[in-house]
């Protein structure tokens, strides 16, 4: 670890140095780091609201519209379509304009398309709000992430990510009761009114308190901007301008390109995280979309089926809190490879309790989703440690560009097997494949950065 050299209590004496990141690594997360991180976290609860609500809605919409599920379908993908227009092409201009800016800009697009969305008048003006939309969504996440990564020390580092990232599952829950509240009282408009104004009012928080990246201020010379937001985490540095800050992980002056991450020693480990984010999401949204189908082609009541839709998404929350902690205290890599290996006895459990009591079946997908939803938060929180600041940004952008793809081909692949012929109890025990493969990528993984260490 860098070392830090505080700067001298008077101004009088010599200039004193600052060195980033052990500014932070070495002290515990204050008042201040804690505020960055929940108002990141606000953003990650909109960005799941915002996504998940117009599953909500689509049912309300397709009867208003008259329209087939077929164009509803469409205007789902041109959300998933604008999302990887995000990650892939915006937000590496983190580079250029922020962290800060992009989250502004970002949030500022998915409100507005989203409040002109109150008065479309027909599905191809929907269609393209939420292709701008779902750019608005792209262009915040990557950079919210990193910002959260920037101000967490490294011992707590995955531990935050993850806790943001549980907003966005929150999200999902928040619009779920949002539609079932606003819908019946005011039409599936009512719920784009909310959607707008909410983060439209965070705007206004996030331009007055998001900080801006530290490492961004000393790429481009301005420390004076960044030695007021070291005193913000410090509040024991002396008040002085004879200061001088290093980013120690890259050279200030330094521009990261996109082929950073795929040259030299960066682009396997770049591409296996890519493949772990494609499948995740893959089993992620397979069962997602194919859980309920299942279920009640076994007999289980429209209740039980409710339920079952939620327990995924509380799982992923609910081991959040474990596996966090776990990855900042015992290692990142190991922490999630057991996680993805213990799924395996989950989808298994899953196929031997199909046709038992309803608790029993609900149980299981609890399980489930601590390992394939919680593996989700998880592989972003890894993707952060993986990731140096100065590429942190563009790196996660495009492993959730990637995996988007995964979350495209999963209910395909599993309506494929459905529809194949494969039984429930064949569906669940092939699906524990991937969830090894992904535990074992991320297991090699892990003996390549302790190599990489040594060396």
């Amino acid at each position: 670890m860098p070392e830090y050299t505080s700067p001298p209590a008077t101004a009088a004496g010599p200039p004193g140095l600052l060195r980033l990141p052990a500014l932070i690594d070495e002290r515990r997360p204050g008042r201040f780091q804690f505020a960055v991180a929940l108002l990141c976290g606000l953003v990650m609860l909109l960005d799941g609201f915002d996504t998940q609500a117009i599953n909500y809605m689509a049912p309300a919409i397709t009867r208003d519209w008259g329209i087939s599920t077929g164009t509803m379908s469409t205007i789902f993908s041109a959300a998933l379509v604008g999302l990887m227009i995000g990650y892939l092409l915006l937000a590496p201009l983190s580079d250029k304009f922020g962290h800060k800016r992009l989250v502004l800009a970002g949030v500022a697009v998915f409100s507005l398309s989203t409040l002109l969305s109150v008065w479309v008048r027909n599905p191809d003006e929907l269609l393209v709000l939420r292709l701008v939309t779902g750019i608005g969504l792209g262009m915040a996440t990557p950079s919210t992430i990193a910002l959260t990564a920037e101000y967490s020390p490294k011992r707590a580092r995955a531990s935050f990510v993850l806790a943001i990232y549980c907003g966005f599952s929150l999200g999902f829950v928040a619009a779920n009761y949002a539609a079932d509240w606003l819908i019946p009282m005011h039409g599936w408009r009512s719920v784009f009114l909310a959607g707008a104004i909410l983060p439209l009012i965070l705007l206004g928080l996030l331009t007055w308190r998001l900080p801006e990246s530290l490492a961004f201020h000393v790429r481009r010379g301005e420390t004076a901007k960044a030695y007021a937001l070291c005193r913000r985490i410090d509040r024991r540095l002396p008040d002085t301008t004879a200061v001088r800050i290093e980013a120690a992980s890259a050279d200030p002056r330094k521009r990261v390109k996109l082929s950073e991450l795929l040259s030299g020693r960066q682009l396997f480990g770049t591409v296996l995280l890519w493949v772990v984010f494609a499948v995740n999401l893959a089993m992620f949204y397979g069962l997602q979309s194919w859980m309920p189908t299942v279920l009640h082609e076994r007999g289980y009541s429209a209740g039980t089926l409710a339920t079952a839709s939620s327990m995924t998404t509380i799982g992923g929350i609910a081991i959040a809190f474990l596996v966090g902690p776990a990855m900042d205290r015992l290692g990142a890599y190991g922490a999630l490879a057991t996680l993805y290996l213990s799924g395996c006895g989950f989808l298994a459990l899953m196929s031997a309790v199909l046709g038992a009591p309803a608790w029993l079946v609900l149980v299981a997908i609890f399980l489930i989703g601590c390992s394939v939803s919680g593996g989700q938060k998880s592989v972003i929180a890894l993707a952060a440690v993986f990731y140096p600041e100065e590429v942190r940004s563009t790196g996660v952008g495009w492993a959730l560009g990637i995996g988007r793809v995964g979350g495209i081909l999963g209910p395909l692949i599993v309506g494929g097997m459905l529809s194949a012929g494969w039984s429930h109890q064949q569906l669940f025990l092939t699906l524990a494949i991937p969830s090894a493969f992904c535990g074992l990528i991320v297991l090699y993984l892990g003996l390549r950065a302790k190599k990489s260490t040594r060396t």
